[in-house]
């Protein structure tokens, strides 16, 4: 399963190196577009799996937006490329949620590297974990502190100088997950496109995410907001395809969605059991021994000394008497062992996964099985079907028509490699291929 998509587009790849587009739809399921009974107006999306080749796309643990987007520009796990959340290990909650925004935090050779060190034109907009990637022609990355005015400030110094583009309109603040901030981020990669013709483009759109954590997967508003990213998608390809006809359009996503309504609290057990001590009002961590880190629908658990046997089977006991209760929501524990095959951190001495309704809270008090305003979610195990994501791939070689079925996420970035005539270092593929 990991080498198909790679082969089959790898024999695809032209004589020489063609541009290649590469647009991720944060949060699209599979089925969104596979599916034509669901009443959704999709043109754009079914266009392009009608044109070329396209699979539902199992994921990395944990399937969240940082870690998916590192693997699918990497071809790595997350073990591999040092991405191992979306927000950055913060025990003591003093990092302002801090996520994983700086490329000097990947560990495996990336498509923009590979790209610019092949002297290639390389672009992006928006996609995760950019801010200060070296050797690109136009770099747009994702950031944002607070969502106030200095934010702007801030994101001028990170932009590649001269960028956004004035022409494309106001380019929308790095923490506007809107539909509207899509449309404001496709203006300017259409205009980064028509000004800089990069031979490697890679564009995030976030829209979809935000809808359906606020209003559930398949709510009317999360459907809406799908049409619009179709409409956008569809501008974006048509833009590409006016530069160079011979542009290879890689159309993918993170992570799929669950509806949510409740959720699992494991820092309560880990305070009870004084794993985790509170000052005195209880209203922040002082110190640990063993915490939660969050991710969604799961959670790794990272110990403040690995090695400790004692402190380890501590916490193992605190997770089994947790997972017995029912209305914990706990569907499965795995030991450091079944972390590290399935490519999840190495800091990670157990990780939990959620039953479906479930997300993992990060409350210091309460019960379990409370109810949560967040209607959607992701981040539970890569195996669970409702994670699945996309890929479209369409250009010149690319089967029409073609459905791969599930594929790994890790082949997607040596197989957008071979079409720019670049190989990936660390990428992780059997020895066979």
């Amino acid at each position: 399963m990991l080498t198909r998509l790679a082969l089959l587009l790898l024999l695809a790849a032209p004589a020489t190196a063609a541009p290649v587009l590469m647009i991720s739809v944060d949060g699209l399921r599979s089925q969104e577009w596979q599916r034509r009974d669901n009443g959704l107006a999709l043109p754009a999306l079914r266009g392009l799996a009608a044109a070329g080749t396209s699979a539902a796309v199992t994921g990395v643990l944990p399937t969240v937006t940082y870690p998916s987007h590192t693997t699918l520009i990497t071809g790595a796990t997350p073990r591999r490329h040092g991405i191992a959340n979306n927000l950055t290990f913060d025990p003591t909650r003093r990092n302002a949620e801090g996520w994983y925004w700086y490329a000097s935090d990947i560990k495996a050779q990336t498509l923009w590297q590979a790209a610019s060190d092949a002297g290639r034109r390389v672009a992006n907009v928006h996609w995760p974990v950019s801010v200060g990637v070296g050797g690109m022609t136009a770099n747009l990355p994702q950031y944002w502190r607070t969502g106030m005015p200095d934010d702007d400030k801030l994101q001028a110094l990170l932009n590649t100088p001269g960028l956004p583009l004035p022409e494309a309109g106001p380019y929308p603040t790095g923490k506007d997950e809107s539909i509207a901030s899509d449309e404001g981020r496709t203006a300017q990669a259409i205009a980064l496109l028509k000004r800089f013709k990069p031979d490697f483009m890679t564009v995030y759109l976030t829209g979809l995410d935000h809808e359906q954590h606020d209003s559930g997967p398949d709510s009317p508003a999360s459907r809406a907001a799908l049409q619009r990213i179709d409409a956008a998608v569809g501008r974006l390809v048509a833009a590409a395809r006016v530069v160079d006809p011979a542009t290879t359009i890689v159309l993918v996503s993170d992570h799929g969605f669950a509806p949510t309504s409740r959720a699992t609290n494991l820092f309560t057990p880990f305070i009870k059991a004084g794993l985790i001590r509170l000052s005195a009002d209880g209203s922040a961590i002082t110190s640990w021994d063993a915490i939660p880190w969050t991710a969604g629908g799961s959670a790794a658990i990272v110990l403040a000394r690995p090695d400790d046997a004692a402190l380890k089977a501590r916490v193992e006991a605190v997770l089994t008497e947790t997972a017995a209760d029912p209305s914990a929501g706990i569907d499965r524990v795995l030991d450091s062992a079944a972390v590290a095959a399935a490519g999840g951190t190495a800091d990670a001495a157990f990780w939990v996964n959620c039953k479906p309704g479930w997300l993992m809270g990060s409350k210091l008090t309460g019960g379990q099985g409370e109810a949560t305003t967040t209607r959607g979610m992701h981040g539970y195990f890569p195996d669970v079907p409702a994670m699945r994501a996309s890929l479209i791939a369409t250009g010149p070689g690319i089967a029409a028509g073609r459905d791969l079925g599930v594929i790994d996420m890790r082949a997607i970035a040596p197989a957008v490699a071979a079409r720019l005539g670049v190989t990936l270092k660390d990428a992780q593929l059997p020895a066979a291929f």
